[in-house]
């Protein structure tokens, strides 16, 4: 696999697909599978929710599959256990989506060398206080793990220029106020607060948290955005009755993701 910032410049002025799914839904060898099928059909990075009985940023969609994955005894131990083996066999970089307990729970360090050791290379974080992230970043940057740090669309200017400063490389620019979840339209702010944030830092931003339309896609690609995260839309699919139904669902929605990126 590659890097997240090297996925950013090999992509240059274009916008990197970014899928989301859960791990351990429906079961861990169809999230194996799916992250083969995702990197072979337009994935330029994935992120990979670790199931959380508390997601507080997550909407019903990823809750559900959260669920679903923790009923079946899925834990961290076996979830990096699959992504090791799997990890080098796909390109695209995988980003670990984790709440902050789990995380002291196991320790920072323990935590953050068990993740490396698996392949991942990114991580996000979306309850880290940014006031408690420095020493977060310094065992991240040790084991070569990418910290993103998440920007809220309410955030102050005070608050996006600490945010910008102490990101170590790209920047999650969460799309809508609430929780994760497919929302009908976007708002003309967000337009205006991607260019505000271009024109405050050259570091990467990706947007996510509603995206869920082709339509979506191709309105966000012209904002000068580096990646677009989706996850419910993604999430869904995969969540079929039928774990082969739910692999070629997704098959067919990344495809025409990266179609819409690419058009």
């Amino acid at each position: 696999m590659t890097t997240i910032s090297s996925v950013f410049d090999e992509l240059d002025k274009q916008c990197a697909l970014i899928p989301f799914i859960t791990a351990g839904d429906p079961d861990l060898v169809s999230t194996s599978k799916a992250l083969e099928i995702l990197d072979q059909n337009g994935a330029d990075i994935i992120e990979l929710g670790l199931p959380y009985s508390d997601p507080l940023a997550d909407g019903p969609v990823i809750q559900a599959a959260s669920t679903r994955a923790i009923k079946q005894g899925v834990n961290l131990h076996d979830i990096l256990k699959m992504v090791k083996r799997t990890s080098s066999k796909i390109k695209a970089p995988i980003v670990l989506f984790t709440y902050y307990n789990p995380i002291l729970n196991l320790g920072i360090n323990n935590f953050i060398s068990a993740i490396s050791n698996a392949g991942i290379k990114g991580l996000l974080v979306p309850d880290l206080p940014l006031e408690e992230s420095d020493y977060i970043i310094s065992v991240c940057n040790l084991f070569n793990i990418e910290l993103i740090l998440l920007l809220a669309p309410t955030s102050s200017l005070e608050r996006i220029s600490k945010i910008i400063k102490q990101a170590p490389g790209c920047i999650y620019l969460v799309s809508t106020t609430g929780v994760t979840g497919q929302k009908s339209e976007l708002t003309s702010q967000l337009k205006v607060l991607t260019q505000t944030l271009k024109k405050m830092t050259n570091k990467s931003i990706i947007l996510g948290f509603g995206i869920s339309t082709t339509e979506q896609i191709e309105e966000i690609k012209d904002w000068n955005i580096n990646g677009i995260v989706i996850g419910s839309a993604f999430v869904t699919r995969l969540s079929s009755s039928f774990p082969a139904e739910g692999l070629s669902k997704i098959k067919n929605f990344c495809t025409v993701a990266k179609s819409a990126i690419i058009s």
